[in-house]
């Protein structure tokens, strides 16, 4: 079976646990304002990649992994393509090599329930708390993101939470409150990250013919976003191998 894939990148540091294959699978339904790969949006982009590709990029990598290390399924969003990642993350399973998940509950299908259950780690982008401001920044409805997490409870699978944070959009201390109140209703989280917005991406989308919505707004500032981090709440319920991303 074929998906079709962005990118690749070795090495990956930022995208779960140890070093990691990161995988960028093309195509997204969402169209968030600070999208830093718009040339992942449309499915047609990209190049075909088979399940064998995939497992052969992985297991090169083994040696780097030690006992944290794996795999990421990023984009994009890659539930868009869950047959196949169901597919792929058996024949890694297979290889000892485990599979995490990077989503932004913007997508559901027939095959999301699978997938969340053939991987090992959820990475879970929460846009915004609010549904109207979610569906600002993704232009999605947010009805598909509690799908997403009734799933992962359902299957009491591991997650991270992460957020980026983005100056006068959601970078007040009562928007980092709604999203500890927004979090108490997801099961097994391990981590918390808040990630500075970043502006690396504006001249892609000039390349493109995007228009960039987000011209003028700066990169969120270090020392602001440290402030934001520390009133970060891990639900009561949390599991006992948690923290908040302080870095």
């Amino acid at each position: 079976m074929k998906g079709r894939i962005h990118s690749i990148e070795t090495f990956g540091a930022v995208d779960g646990p140890g070093i990691r294959t990161v995988f960028f699978m093309q195509g997204c339904p969402a169209r968030c304002l600070y999208c830093h790969n718009p040339d992942s949006w449309k499915t047609d982009g990209g190049k075909d990649i088979e399940i064998e590709e995939i497992v052969h990029w992985a297991v090169r990598g083994i040696p780097y992994y030690g006992n944290k290390g794996g795999v990421t399924f990023s984009g994009g969003e890659p539930l868009m393509q869950g047959e196949f990642l169901i597919q792929a993350m058996e024949a890694l399973k297979k290889e000892g090599i485990e599979s995490a998940l990077d989503i932004s509950g913007t997508y559901v299908d027939e095959f999301t329930h699978d997938a969340l259950a053939a991987c090992d780690l959820v990475l879970l982008d929460i846009k915004h708390p609010d549904p109207e401001r979610f569906e600002i920044i993704t232009g999605r409805n947010q009805d598909t993101l509690f799908e997403v997490i009734d799933m992962m409870n359902e299957l009491e699978k591991p997650c991270w939470i992460r957020h980026v944070v983005v100056p006068d959009i959601n970078d007040t201390d009562e928007d980092i409150e709604a999203l500890n109140h927004f979090i108490e209703r997801i099961h097994n989280i391990q981590k918390v990250e808040l990630l500075g917005y970043h502006t690396m991406a504006v001249n892609k989308y000039g390349k493109l013919g995007i228009t960039y919505r987000l011209k003028g707004v700066p990169p969120m500032g270090g020392e602001k976003l440290q402030h934001l981090r520390s009133l970060v709440k891990l639900p009561a319920d949390a599991v006992s191998r948690v923290s908040i991303e302080t870095k």
